[in-house]
């Protein structure tokens, strides 16, 4: 397990709880795996959680990997790409990998999968790769509370296999070969909690929530049919499942940001206050955009958190800009 925040701490906790898996959780400095260990719980990122003796905690990448059947990778976006380049000396054919972490990534605008794809080739390995998402807090899985993911890979046999793995009887998993859909799903979602946020921290009601999700998942689903994904998986766990949750759930980091910026606060005094906390759907409003350029979609949504994100914009004038834009069919 890569990556020692709160949900890749959760993801280790469920599979450990199964009592058949050698689970190790890797954690990026080594501090922070010395901190876990001596404390054995994950006071900053999952705290009231404690981590069985049987969970190795490790900073040490060949430890780690050289002997794993399945990686998982939860880090954030942005470390992903150092994350993995990391692990290529350790790695060896036949493990299959499972990114968890939900974003797109910077310039490039590749999801997950295709970043750890990218980093593969330059190492000639070419194992099988596939993407866990679905509404799924890190605090309820682990305290075991029913939650139903999907697990994503193109072939059907190996995602079949990882929803054996992973699958409990607090953990349900669904598998789906679409990677595409459901790594975008995963992704703009937390762009749409933002706008989610927005709304509630300027107290405009359960009306405006509610057509900001229902529109919010027409413009997801635009990016990704555009991007190759299939439109009945935005339908599904991966897409409505999880920007239901990430919109609407007091637990929702990113719906937290948008209710600060709602209520007048800075974008930086925000994000200082979560204290390492990440709040993904900053870095995928841009990147989803890119995209979207790129691809010649529209979204409208996005583009007004792009403004109040990144150019200061009020959120009350963007709100604004966006009831007034000109009528369309549905």
């Amino acid at each position: 397990m890569f990556g020692s925040g709160a949900w890749g701490t959760a993801i280790a906790l469920s599979l450990v709880a199964r009592g058949d898996h050698e689970v190790i959780l890797w954690a990026r400095r080594a501090e922070a795996a010395a901190a876990l260990n001596r404390d054995r719980e994950n006071l900053h990122f999952l705290p009231g959680f404690r981590l069985p003796d049987s969970l190795r905690v490790t900073a040490d990448e060949a430890q780690a990997a050289a002997d794993a059947e399945i990686l998982v990778l939860v880090v954030p976006s942005e470390f992903l790409r150092p994350t993995m380049m990391r692990l290529l000396p350790h790695m060896h054919v036949g493990q299959a990998l499972v990114s968890a972490a939900k974003g797109l990534e910077d310039h490039s605008f590749l999801r997950m999968t295709e970043v750890i794809e990218d980093c593969l080739d330059t190492a000639g390995l070419a194992p099988e790769v596939g993407a866990l998402s679905g509404p799924s807090f890190a605090q309820e899985v682990a305290a075991g509370m029913p939650t139903a993911v999907t697990i994503a890979f193109a072939d059907s046999t190996v995602a079949g296999r990882i929803q054996r793995e992973f699958s409990s009887g607090s953990l349900r998993l669904y598998t789906n070969d679409d990677v595409i859909g459901v790594e975008m799903g995963g992704a703009l979602k937390n762009v749409i909690a933002i706008a989610s946020g927005v709304l509630a921290g300027l107290g405009l009601g359960q009306n405006s929530a509610a057509g900001l999700i229902t529109r919010g998942i027409a413009e997801i689903t635009r990016l990704a049919v555009a991007a190759g994904g299939r439109r009945e998986t935005l339908g599904g766990l991966s897409g409505v499942g999880d920007l239901v949750l990430t919109c609407t759930g007091s637990l929702s980091r990113n719906r937290m940001v948008g209710f600060e910026l709602g209520r007048g606060r800075k974008l930086e005094d925000i994000l200082a206050g979560l204290e390492g906390k990440v709040a993904e759907g900053v870095r995928t409003t841009r990147a989803s955009l890119g995209l979207a350029r790129k691809l010649g979609v529209e979204m409208p949504i996005t583009e007004q958190m792009e403004l109040i994100l990144d150019e200061g914009k009020d959120p009350k004038d963007a709100v604004r800009e966006l009831m007034m834009r000109p009528g369309r069919d549905e």
